[in-house]
């Protein structure tokens, strides 16, 4: 049985029971083992552009005998992948510049069930969902060995609401207690400002939060 780390667990845990889903730059495939293993999916595709972590995914596929339900595919995002074989997108361990570039490519995300989990500008993939008529649903900071992950889930609801700078770098979060999280956060916006931008009201609101 495979076991998973404290954010690859987080981002199993919005997966859906009987899901179908597309693990998008899936690396060595743990993400599909898992769920499978664990009865949540009924069928996966793991993909990756590049060979080498495919074989790595091929390989742990075989060896747990799931080569009839996760099928192994090298795309670039979600550029060779059939829509009809999924109902969840997944794509974890990426950039937000780079996730919202796969998504903003796919003409049929608002049929599907997006979880992402991006390693920078988790801002950059809110707005992009939120002015493409989604709502982030579960909004988790995760906080595994010295590091802390951005983790969210989206469903397509067609209404685009007006929203503000605060809303793309906090999104539907609910849970402030990972200080080291949200103090990384305003480091990080102080030296943005620093720049010339005023990013003063986020940096308000997320001392105020903490």
């Amino acid at each position: 049985m495979v076991k998973l780390s404290p954010r690859l667990m987080a981002v199993c845990s919005l997966v859906k029971d009987n899901s179908r889903v597309a693990d998008v730059g899936t690396d060595h495939g743990y993400i599909p083992v898992f769920l499978y293993q664990n009865a949540v999916i009924k069928s996966a595709v793991a993909s990756d552009i590049h060979i080498g972590p495919l074989r790595s995914c091929e390989r742990l596929v075989s060896q747990e005998m799931l080569c009839d339900v996760i099928k192994v595919c090298q795309s670039d995002g979600l550029e060779n992948l059939s829509p009809n074989d999924f109902d969840t997108i997944i794509i974890a361990g990426m950039g937000g510049e780079l996730i919202t570039d796969i998504l903003s490519k796919c003409t049929y995300i608002n049929e599907k069930h997006i979880i992402v989990n991006p390693m920078t500008h988790p801002e950059l993939v809110r707005e992009f969902l939120y002015n493409n008529g989604f709502e982030i649903a579960n909004d988790l900071i995760v906080k595994e060995s010295k590091h802390c992950y951005s983790i969210f889930d989206a469903e397509f609801t067609g209404k685009v609401t007006k929203k503000s700078r605060i809303d793309y770098y906090l999104g539907n979060i609910t849970d402030f207690t990972n200080k080291e999280y949200f103090i990384h956060l305003l480091n990080y916006l102080n030296n943005k400002s620093k720049s010339g931008e005023d990013l003063s009201d986020v940096i308000t609101a997320v001392k105020e939060k903490i």
